[in-house]
């Protein structure tokens, strides 16, 4: 590995972690391109990289929301079914699905359709919850859970969070800053779980390049944060799941 690529997975990472479009996949997938093999290390690579752009969302929110506790109490119940699944399959998710681009491929055709459908079918009511703070600990919880399926890579935690805070009534920029903020925990602990059992096999060179990664990542995130608020305003999430069609037919005919 790098530095030249150790630039182009920070700045994969900050354009997709936000959006409905996984960004794990398409981590995954531009090692493929760049002919890197996925070893522990750039597994772990890909997944602490991603707490550089999670701190972009610390840094544009936290006089608005971070600081609150309401929101916090909100937040930890969604994190509840992520942090348990997460433990108890960790070795079998980085063992079987990181590295599987197949299973990438099929989570990014088949999520992009159900995106599409989705969003053709849903109705926002009006009475959907407009601020955070009135998000009930019941919708929380089913936002977690959908939250947790996107521990297979390719899936996208965005689009898994996104789909279930509609499907449960929240307003669509509600459910996206939403899923900004539930990242925060949720990358935490992803990041912190498998430093913990990863960090002492890196070598010194390795630690410069995930803290290179991590500053990237962080800068490009707050741009994309910033597109993807705008963005909703006048779009549906048709476009992303159309996308996600695209680079997953696009990748089967690259790869075979």
């Amino acid at each position: 590995m790098q530095l030249l690529h150790v630039l182009i997975f920070g700045m994969v990472e900050g354009i997709t972690e936000f959006l409905p479009i996984s960004s794990t996949g398409h981590l995954m997938l531009t090692a493929k391109l760049l002919q890197i093999s996925q070893t522990e290390f750039i597994k772990s690579f890909e997944i602490t990289i991603q707490l550089g752009a999670i701190l972009s969302v610390v840094v544009l929110y936290w006089g608005r929301f971070i600081k609150s506790w309401e929101i916090w109490k909100r937040l930890l119940v969604a994190f509840i079914p992520t942090v348990l699944i997460g433990v108890l399959l960790y070795k079998t998710i980085k063992r079987y699905f990181l590295g599987n681009n197949e299973v990438v491929l099929w989570s990014l055709f088949i999520g992009g359709l159900f995106l599409i459908i989705f969003e053709l079918l849903h109705r926002e009511k009006k009475d959907a919850v407009e601020e955070l703070f009135n998000v009930s600990y019941p919708q929380a919880l089913i936002i977690g859970l959908f939250q947790s399926v996107a521990m297979i890579p390719g899936v996208s935690r965005a689009a898994a969070t996104i789909i279930g805070g509609l499907a449960v009534g929240l307003k669509r920029k509600t459910i996206v800053e939403f899923s900004f903020l539930l990242a925060v925990p949720t990358m935490l602990a992803a990041t912190a779980l498998d430093l913990f059992k990863s960090a002492q096999v890196f070598k010194s060179e390795q630690l410069v390049y995930l803290g290179a990664g991590f500053g990237i990542s962080f800068l490009v995130a707050i741009i994309a944060i910033k597109f993807l608020l705008a963005f909703i305003k006048r779009h549906s999430f048709i476009s992303f799941g159309v996308y996600r069609i695209i680079i997953a037919l696009g990748f089967w005919f690259i790869l075979k």
